[in-house]
């Protein structure tokens, strides 16, 4: 006998209360989308625990695959026996064999959800760690920071022995919150912003701006594999690509060059809004962090945000250059973003951007230019591919 079975915990999914079956069903939707690659794993349901069922399918792999799904808080190897005594303990001792074969120190934690069940926990504990330190004479009891620590509950359909336990994402299972419209950029802040968003729940969609020929299918490429890897984080990703080049040569004709970038991330906004109003997206999301550069300055923010009345969510806000790299390469998008491929940001930017521009003078500035034409072309001109992490990013669904 050797653990056949993966028993996942939540965190705060606990607490949902008459929600709580939406979010567990949505848990174990995307579980199961994960684990797709292997046909034989299954999965079942009991009150606040998601089982996975191997079947033979390799554990370690599927171990690693379950750290990309948000709304797990850990999960353990687990092993199901009778309710009987005898067979708790044979339990515990393979597993205790299986996670520490050169042995090591040892917990034994009983919860004794059955009541029927004649033994208490603490007499179980007693009993269950006697039988494992007998027959692994290698192994004492550390009860406050074992190598190893057996998990044993008794319930009504039987009696599982859990160890190993790893951490899991945390946070909300992706789709349990609405869509959200991400202003992809090739850069190192959007990706991670995806991330906390996918983190609490949302089903992504994400929007690039592209200027050929100022910026080459290489710039485009990025952007594709940072979609697909955000994608193994939720259920694929919905890239619309958005032609920006007649749009930013308007701009950059008739705007002073020190306000270019307020005008163009007001348009960016303007077009990420209609597509997301296309969609059914009630939110739109960036890669900004106060003060981190000119256009994100509270003034910058300030008349951006004028013309947009969709809620915009900035996941980064307050956290500095250094944590976002730092969680850039926690999840795998940093060695993409810094490929030396520009986006349409970088073109044509002033020395001297504006950090405090004037929101009445943007919008004058802005009168000269044929605003909703633009919107309307560029939106109109813009594609859609849907990408999943099991999918080469050049190979994503074409136009949807």
């Amino acid at each position: 006998m050797k653990a056949d079975s993966l028993l996942i915990r939540y965190a705060e999914l606990s607490v949902k209360g008459k929600n709580r079956k939406k979010f567990e069903s949505r848990l174990e939707k995307n579980v199961r989308k994960k684990l797709a690659v292997w046909p034989e794993v299954t999965t079942s349901r009991s009150f606040g625990r998601l089982y996975v069922h191997l079947n033979g399918a390799p554990r370690l792999e599927v171990e690693s695959a379950l750290q990309d799904v948000f709304g797990i808080a850990s999960f353990s190897p687990v092993m199901r026996t009778e309710l009987d005594e005898e067979a708790v303990f044979s339990a515990a001792d393979l597993m205790t064999k299986e996670m520490l074969p050169g042995g090591g120190t040892i917990k034994v934690s009983v919860r004794r959800i059955e009541k029927q069940f004649p033994v208490g926990s603490q007499e179980m504990n007693q009993r269950i760690g006697s039988a494992v330190l007998r027959n692994n004479p290698s192994c004492t009891v550390d009860v406050h920071q074992p190598d190893l620590e057996l998990k044993v509950e008794i319930r009504t359909d039987g009696i599982y022995v859990s160890g190993g336990q790893k951490p899991g994402l945390g946070g909300l299972p992706v789709g349990t919150s609405g869509r959200g419209m991400l202003l992809l950029s090739g850069g190192i802040d959007s990706p991670v912003a995806g991330y906390y968003a996918m983190k609490r729940g949302l089903t992504l969609d994400a929007v690039h701006f592209h200027s050929p020929p100022y910026t080459n299918d290489r710039a485009l490429q990025k952007v594709k594999d940072l979609a697909r890897r955000l994608a193994a984080y939720g259920v694929g990703v919905r890239l619309h690509i958005v032609p920006f080049t007649a749009c930013q040569l308007a701009i950059h004709q008739q705007v002073p060059d020190n306000c270019e970038i307020t005008v163009m991330r007001r348009f960016m906004l303007r077009m990420a809004e209609a597509i997301a109003a296309q969609q059914d997206i009630k939110a739109l999301l960036t890669g900004e962090s106060l003060g981190q550069v000119a256009s994100q300055t509270i003034d910058s923010m300030y008349a951006i945000n004028q013309v947009t009345t969709m809620p915009l969510l900035r996941p980064l806000i307050t956290m500095d250059k250094m944590e976002v790299i730092a969680q850039a390469e926690r999840i795998g998008t940093y060695a993409t973003s810094i490929l030396p491929f520009e986006d349409c940001c970088t073109l044509f930017l002033a020395s001297d951007v504006k950090t405090r521009p004037n929101a009445e003078k943007v919008a004058y500035y802005e009168s000269f230019l044929p605003i909703q034409e633009l919107v309307d072309e560029a939106v109109e001109n813009a594609e859609t591919m849907y990408i999943q992490a099991e999918q080469p990013a050049d190979e994503a669904d074409d136009l949807l």
